[in-house]
């Protein structure tokens, strides 16, 4: 009998494990000092050029290339950083094109979505890397323009993610590895490409088949229409910033309920935090150019370190090292972090709407069929 009241207790935590669960075993901090580097290069770079703007959208490449050494596919980082690295300067290119003001621009996200949540499916970090494409996206359909500023963004993207490729591979002694990997990229891309084939074949079959009960179609479908619900919101709206409504939804957004609550609420309590704290410090400070690019590299040494830690400590960290990457645009710090936290809420009530709307109804349809079976005795008696 008394383990019954502690189980009530333990329910209700899980939702918040991402917000109070912290492993210090895993920081990585003074290894995460290499991938720093190359985010410091390009906004140097960009301000000695008169510039900074031009620095910030390479730096933003360099710290996404980062972040695949933290994933893995078949056996080794390299994989994810090359591919997120051709990923996000085609998305990134795709973004400037369609822009914020095109109805177009839904329906792309929501392909996007879907393709994200059916690369779930694949070992290793396939997902991660079609995440960042998504995000890579929308963060771009912010600015449209002409084809030559598309090709413009999504040139800057690529030569932050190489730089990052380049200088942590020659840090960390890898550089061979990736050179081979280099030589060898077209036939990977065929490898991948007809791994990929196979992905949507299989898809189209359980489609037609109406096999999706173990299948990851029914979470890419959620993907799909709450990014498409997000971006409709973040384009009627005209918010600035607003695309990190539907980016907050991509997100926070997970197969399981209890993950949905526990990322949503770790995400608000982050962004809130990291807002609060940023703008306290940009209303003593008043930092100068450098100042603002130093400010960028440590928060994006933060959130490298910090990733597998605590997801709302790292939800500070990535707020702060956006605020202070903004700032570099000429933008008031304390502006860009109200925005985003506002935005930020807003996409994580989007995703838990709809993915509670969504158990609402199977637990409705459930339901029915009980009562549809129990009413006739005679179907339940021919089961042993």
């Amino acid at each position: 009998m008394s383990t019954l009241p502690a189980a009530e207790p333990a329910a209700r935590y899980r939702y918040l494990t991402d917000s109070y669960v912290f492993r210090w075993e895993n920081q990585t901090l003074r290894a995460d000092l290499i991938l720093t580097l190359p985010i410091a290069v390009c906004l140097i770079l960009g301000i000695a050029v008169g510039h900074p703007a031009a620095g910030m959208i390479a730096a933003g490449g360099a710290m996404n290339t980062g972040f695949g050494r933290k994933q893995t596919i078949a056996g080794s980082y390299l994989p994810p950083m090359i591919y997120v690295t051709l990923g996000m300067a085609f998305a990134g290119f795709l973004g400037v094109l369609i822009g914020h003001h095109s109805i177009l621009m839904v329906a792309v996200a929501a392909f996007l979505a879907f393709g994200y949540g059916m690369l779930t499916s694949l070992p290793g970090g396939y997902g991660w890397v079609g995440q960042q494409c998504v995000i890579t996206y929308l963060v771009a359909s912010a600015f449209p323009a002409s084809p030559l500023a598309a090709l413009e963004r999504g040139g800057l993207l690529f030569a932050g993610g190489l730089i990052q490729l380049v200088l942590s591979s020659l840090l960390l002694h890898i550089f061979a590895d990736l050179r081979t990997r280099v030589v060898a990229l077209r036939h990977t891309l065929l490898e991948e490409e007809a791994t990929l084939r196979t992905l949507v074949v299989d898809t189209a079959e359980s489609l037609r088949q109406r096999r999706m009960l173990n299948s990851a179609i029914p979470y890419s479908l959620r993907l799909a229409f709450v990014l498409a619900l997000g971006t409709e919101i973040y384009r009627q709206l005209h918010y600035p910033s607003g695309y990190w409504i539907p980016m907050t939804a991509l997100i926070v957004l997970r197969p399981a309920v209890t993950d949905t609550v526990n990322r949503a609420l770790a995400r608000g309590v982050g962004t809130v935090a990291g807002a609060a704290i940023v703008t306290l410090c940009l209303a003593h400070i008043h930092p100068d150019l450098v100042a603002l690019a130093a400010f960028t590299v440590l928060f994006a040494w933060f959130s490298f370190g910090i990733v597998n830690v605590n997801y709302a400590l790292f939800s500070a960290a990535i707020t702060g090292y956006i605020v202070f990457l903004l700032s570099l645009d000429q933008l008031p710090g304390p502006l860009v972090a109200e925005r985003r936290t506002v935005a930020t809420l807003i996409g994580a009530v989007i995703a838990l709407t709809v993915r509670l709307l969504v158990i609402s109804r199977y637990r409705r349809v459930w339901s029915k069929s009980v009562a549809a079976l129990s009413s006739r005795p005679s179907l339940i008696s021919r089961f042993p």
